[in-house]
């Protein structure tokens, strides 16, 4: 016998966006798969990046390309939840695919769709701490306010003064929509290099000899106590 839709458990589906190149979105969206992956929790991937997607290049056997311009390729997200009741989905947003993203979403009708039960919507809006990332927070809010739930990823890539976020009144304005804010550290450089050039996971950026990561014995630890503060921010802000 079938449940009904409603005691089933939600599905949750994870955008992670910023709109902006540079800021980070393919390092949490790796982030959180590799998080899902440890904590053993069943999760979908898709990929909005047609040249060099992350989820695809370090997770490709639970990602999927999407092609942000077409409304047939982005109901497969919603597919996705609806099929597999309880799973996340992860949504990695290349830049400039804002407005594609709202288009699909408000003629598709999926807010009213997450309203009625079934999934929720998660937008993850990575930052760092220029201006252009407050800029597009305020278009998020506008556009959003309260009708998804917003994860704030300060990103340390490029530095960790954010006080043009807090001085901005957005920061404020977020947590009044019920949006939760996470911090991710600045990985060394030397080690984020390497596991790039690499192709590694995170998971093999840990345990795997230095002859297929290039990581040395101190790498290693540096990756590990940077994954294990991150890990703790996922679980604070929710996944």
């Amino acid at each position: 016998m079938n449940m009904p839709q409603s005691q089933l458990a939600k599905s949750k589906i994870h955008f992670i966006g910023g709109e902006k190149g540079g800021v980070g979105k393919s390092m949490v969206a790796r982030l959180l798969s590799q998080f899902l992956i440890d904590r053993r929790m069943p999760f979908v991937g898709f990929d909005t990046d047609r040249s060099h997607g992350a989820l695809l290049r370090f997770y490709s056997d639970y990602a999927s390309p999407v092609l942000i311009d077409r409304y047939e390729a982005l109901d497969h997200i919603i597919e996705a939840a609806v099929e597999h009741p309880g799973w996340r989905v992860l949504v990695d947003l290349a830049a400039q695919t804002h407005q594609p993203l709202v288009d699909w979403m408000e003629e598709s009708g999926v807010l009213a769709m997450a309203d009625e039960g079934g999934f929720s919507l998660n937008y993850w809006h990575v930052m760092d701490s220029g201006r252009d990332s407050v800029d597009l927070l305020t278009r998020l809010l506008d556009r959003f306010s309260n009708r998804i739930n917003h994860v704030l990823v300060l990103n340390q890539l490029r530095g960790d003064d954010f006080s043009t976020l807090e001085k901005s009144g957005e920061l404020e304005r977020a947590k009044a929509f019920g949006a939760k804010v996470m911090t991710i550290k600045h990985l060394h450089d030397a080690a984020a290099q390497k596991i790039d050039r690499y192709n590694s996971s995170f998971w093999s950026a840990q345990h795997s000899a230095a002859s297929e990561t290039g990581l040395g014995l101190m790498d290693r630890q540096r990756v590990k106590m940077w994954l294990s503060h991150a890990y703790a921010e996922i679980e604070k802000a929710g996944v």
